[in-house]
């Protein structure tokens, strides 16, 4: 643990039995902490704590986090400096190595990485055994598992070379794998990827083109797609990034843990939310339904909730919400369909719930997830592939997590406790007696 000792101490009572000092911690920013680890040997008790919210599972310097107030930073760098005056490559060298790179580094992390996106050919094999209606995230978690097998050089966790080998395979194999996840659903071609084409143009080009003809990218919807990966890039100690590192805690090699975290971000309470959005727009169905929903929404006793609104996070507006909103009114505009019925109705729902009473007295702002979801849409994406652009995009958070965890010597195995409540010790009774 590197935060440092803060002077004084936490005691614990129990109906006046148990008592013991526990020390204080103090980060960087954020609140302070109190150090537990000593506390079942102190006093034989544990902490409960469902979902961990209340528990740091670990240090780390990558991701800050003030929800109360809107923030999030990368290595002390605001989401929202980042999104306009950076890309994403800059991001992942920022998030991998602790500080922005300089044009030398930057140019030549680039090039690691471009020339890394080539998928192993024996691989497409493994495309071809699943069925055409597979969901492309099980693809994914199958196909970024299964690298183990195919880059051995890279799966020695105890040597920082073929560490960064790794690091830089996954970050570059991911859009690749994504990309032809989506064309083996649709029935197309598989398409190559090009080290001309920046890392975002380079995942439209596999994703979108077909040999017949040139593919045409936007630089306003290639910036829109490098942008979203910025976005989406880490945040902090979430249900995948946890469990990256509670593989990775076992001494799991890193595309096993990769596609540990992809099958988490699955669930739809994580990766899921945009994909929910447009279920919720296609329910609502119109604009004319728009306050009907509403009104639904504030209603305790209906099971409807508006998704893409508020953040278990922030309890302001999340700060990536604002980039991806003026992304969103770019992206429509570059390719002028602001008149589409659900994308109509998108706005309408944004305007309400910014102005309504009810939805800003209780801070339910709309989240990166309803930004991103229509602009998915808008790019041709299928709701399907919406959770496999957060994992490409997470990736590299992902394995900035791991690999800090792999170079910190207090790591251990994780390990939660349990508070048990089933049966006291009973005698065994024979089958013949049962």
């Amino acid at each position: 643990m590197s935060g440092s000792k803060v002077n004084g101490t936490v005691q614990i009572n129990e109906e006046g039995h148990v008592s013991t000092d526990l020390p204080m911690l103090e980060g960087s920013l954020g609140p302070k902490v109190i150090d537990i680890r000593k506390l079942y040997a102190q006093t034989g008790h544990f902490t409960y704590d469902p979902g961990f919210t209340s528990t740091a599972s670990c240090d780390s310097a990558i991701t800050y986090i003030d929800g109360d107030e809107g923030i999030l930073m990368h290595r002390g760098y605001k989401i929202e400096e980042l999104a306009s005056e950076s890309d994403f490559m800059e991001v992942c060298f920022l998030l991998l190595k602790g500080e922005l790179p300089n044009a030398e580094e930057k140019a030549k992390f680039s090039h690691d990485i471009t020339y890394h996106t080539m998928l192993h050919e024996q691989l497409i094999q493994l495309f071809r055994g699943f069925r055409r209606d597979a969901h492309p995230m099980a693809i994914m978690v199958g196909v970024v598992g299964a690298l183990s097998a195919f880059y051995h050089d890279s799966t020695d966790i105890n040597d920082p070379h073929q560490r960064m080998i790794a690091s830089y395979r996954l970050i570059a194999k991911m859009p690749t794998i994504a990309a032809m996840a989506y064309k083996y659903s649709v029935g197309q071609p598989f398409i190559y990827p090009n080290n001309e084409l920046s890392y975002a143009e380079n995942f439209m080009h596999m994703t979108f083109s077909v040999p017949a003809e040139d593919y045409k990218l936007s630089p306003t919807v290639a910036r829109a797609m490098d942008r979203i990966f910025i976005l989406h890039a880490d945040h902090e100690q979430n249900a995948s990034t946890s469990t990256v590192r509670l593989a990775g805690s076992s001494g799991a090699n890193p595309f096993a843990c990769i596609a540990a975290g992809i099958a988490c971000l699955w669930g739809p309470a994580h990766g899921g939310a945009n994909e929910a959005v447009l279920t919720m727009l296609e329910e609502i169905g119109s604009v004319d339904n728009v306050q009907e929903y509403i009104n639904k929404a504030k209603d305790k006793n209906d099971p409807f909730r508006l998704m893409g609104f508020g953040h278990r996070v922030y309890k302001n507006y999340d700060p990536r919400a604002k980039v991806m909103q003026q992304t969103c009114y770019e992206v429509l505009d570059e390719l002028g369909i602001k008149d589409e019925p659900m994308l109509k109705l998108a706005m309408e729902l944004e305007r309400i719930a910014l102005e309504d009473e009810y939805f800003v007295e209780k801070k339910l702002f709309p989240n990166v997830d309803f930004y991103s979801g229509i602009i998915l849409k808008a790019l041709g994406f299928p709701t399907s592939m919406f959770t496999v652009l957060f994992a490409l995009a997470r990736t590299v958070g992902w394995v900035a997590q791991w690999n800090e965890m792999m170079e910190d010597p207090g790591q251990k195995i994780g390990r939660p406790r349990q508070l048990y409540t089933g049966p006291a010790e009973r005698p065994f009774v024979p089958l013949v007696k049962r």
